[in-house]
């Protein structure tokens, strides 16, 4: 097979396609475009690529590759990697796909859940101590606070699974699932 940085200019469709579709999806999921195709063209590559190999690949500018890799970094889904006889930098994505959602995971949590928690544990406090607050305010952020507590233990409890065990959990949950009666939605 074609290492992906062997290709004159074009990749083939289906690489392309791919790289395309996962920087649309990274803007549903808050993640700049250019980020998120770096970031499939990396997952894809056969070999670690430099800077100016991902800009002349995908059309980009060098500073937005630049500004894109150090957020990718940040988040823990590529790594810097020598190449022998190569001065220059180049870089690799996670190839293990449960690594790659553990890493987005744990980062998500760390930029929203736990900031999120923070807040909710306060209002929560604030809420008990102020008489003005009424009752079903103060209830119902106590429903939430508990709740994002148990999912936040919860999400903790499914770090230190094994990965072939998760994924047995995952495949397992979902004929559990398939054997519970279908809840109707509320119109």
């Amino acid at each position: 097979m074609t290492e992906i940085t062997e290709y004159t200019g074009q990749l083939p469709a289906p690489v392309e396609r791919f790289i395309l579709h996962w920087g649309d999806m990274g803007g549903h999921w808050g993640v700049n475009r250019s980020v998120a195709q770096i970031h499939a063209l990396l997952y894809l590559a056969g070999r670690p690529l430099a800077a100016d190999d991902i800009a002349a690949t995908l059309g980009m500018a060098r500073s937005n590759v630049s500004n894109s890799i150090k957020e990718l970094q940040a988040w823990n889904l590529i790594r810097r990697v020598p190449v022998r006889n190569d001065r220059r930098d180049h870089f690799e994505a996670e190839g293990d796909l449960w690594e790659m959602l553990m890493s987005i995971a744990a980062g998500r949590k760390e930029r929203e859940i736990d900031p999120a928690v923070a807040a909710l544990r306060a209002c929560a406090t604030d809420a008990a101590r102020d008489r003005t607050v009424d009752e079903i305010a103060r209830a119902r952020l106590n429903a939430m606070l508990d709740f994002v507590n148990m999912m936040n233990a919860f999400y903790t409890q499914m770090l230190s699974v094994e990965h072939g065990k998760l994924a047995a959990l995952v495949r397992l949950g979902a004929r559990v699932f398939s054997l519970l009666p279908v809840r109707k939605k509320k119109v």
